[in-house]
């Protein structure tokens, strides 16, 4: 049997774009993420050492995998991170490399990760008052962000997305005020639908502000929206620019309306499962696979295995959906 060039699963979506969670540890605490107290990481001697993920992001690269996201936890703990960059940029194959943060420690690493090679950056916003910040990060840093925001501007970022999580009961008055912040920075602004990967288990329905209802309150404060051209079918994303010329803003929209039709994503955790969907139920080991005498073919065939296996949607919309037991931090935002 020849070995597999690409990862097609059973629909024909060809999978290219892995998400790496390098740590599962934060140092905030916000609720549709992780716990309050009593939060369980892995043990150090859990965590994929940079030459196991690098091993890995190779043999994924050999089967078409082209982008890389670097996640969490918050990625910017991992000590030496920009390490890792360097030697992510350098595998062959792999074209783009971009970082989920939630910016507290940017300001501070802005210019390594920059020298890195590192290409895009995703910081999280929620809002723009710290009374909003703290409710959901339960924890003190706005300015901190903020300041992070401003370095990697400084430092030559181009490619920076802020990432807001639309709550109801929360976060409706910060979503005009985060729309003129993105339109006077130059900034692009998604906004994702609350999805139910809380650790507290408290998520509902009416809690999601759906991305048409966030499209309405921004197009009557400043300008229609109009349809974005979209290079990649598959993103998450659908993006639109403003009539006026200043400013572009996508809808992230699991809930109302899912993307999976056209997802080519896989993922692997901060202690090496592999997951085929941020929702999946069932998850593949890779670290024993690099831990032992397992050749690359091995830990490949696996990978073809996971992909193969992926449910058409994640069934959120349906009666049959089963929650995640991990919460966000434990499988990688």
């Amino acid at each position: 049997m020849s070995t597999p060039t690409q990862l097609v699963d059973s629909l024909g979506r060809i999978h290219t774009n892995l998400r790496v969670s390098v740590t599962d540890r934060c140092n905030i605490r916000c609720f549709y993420c992780m716990p309050l107290e009593n939060v369980q990481f892995r043990p150090r001697a859990e965590i994929l050492t940079f030459e196991e993920i690098e091993r890995f992001v190779r043999i994924a690269a050999g089967l078409g995998v082209n982008k890389l996201r670097l996640t969490g936890g918050e990625p910017l703990v991992r000590a030496d991170l920009d390490q890792l960059i360097r030697r992510l940029v350098a595998v062959p194959g792999i074209t783009d490399v971009a970082l989920t943060t939630n910016g507290v420690l940017l300001a501070e690493q802005a210019r390594r990760l920059k020298e890195a090679g590192l290409h895009r950056l995703n910081i999280s916003l929620d809002g723009l008052k710290e009374e909003t910040f703290q409710r959901i990060a339960r924890r003190t840093g706005l300015d901190r962000v903020l300041a992070g925001i401003e370095a990697a501007q400084q430092v030559g970022f181009e490619k920076i997305r802020l990432n807001a999580v639309a709550i109801r009961g929360i976060t409706e008055d910060e979503i005009v005020p985060l729309g003129e912040f993105a339109r006077q920075q130059n900034l692009e602004l998604r906004f994702i639908e609350f999805m139910p990967l809380d650790a507290d288990g408290n998520w509902q329905t009416d809690q999601v502000i759906s991305g048409g209802q966030i499209r309405q309150r921004l197009e009557e404060a400043f300008a229609q929206l109009v349809p974005a051209d979209r290079p990649d079918p598959s993103q998450p994303a659908m993006d639109f620019v403003f009539a006026d010329g200043r400013g572009r803003i996508g809808f992230i929209n699991p809930v109302s309306a899912p993307f999976c039709g056209t997802c080519n994503r896989l993922r692997i955790t901060a202690e090496g499962q592999v997951r085929n969907c941020l929702f999946s139920t069932r998850e593949w080991d890779a670290r024993q696979l690099l831990r032992s005498e397992a050749s690359d073919a091995s830990i490949a065939e696996q990978l073809v295995a996971c992909v193969q296996a992926k449910k058409p949607g994640h069934g959120i919309d349906s009666d049959e959906f089963v929650k995640p037991e991990r919460a966000m931090y434990q499988i990688g935002g």
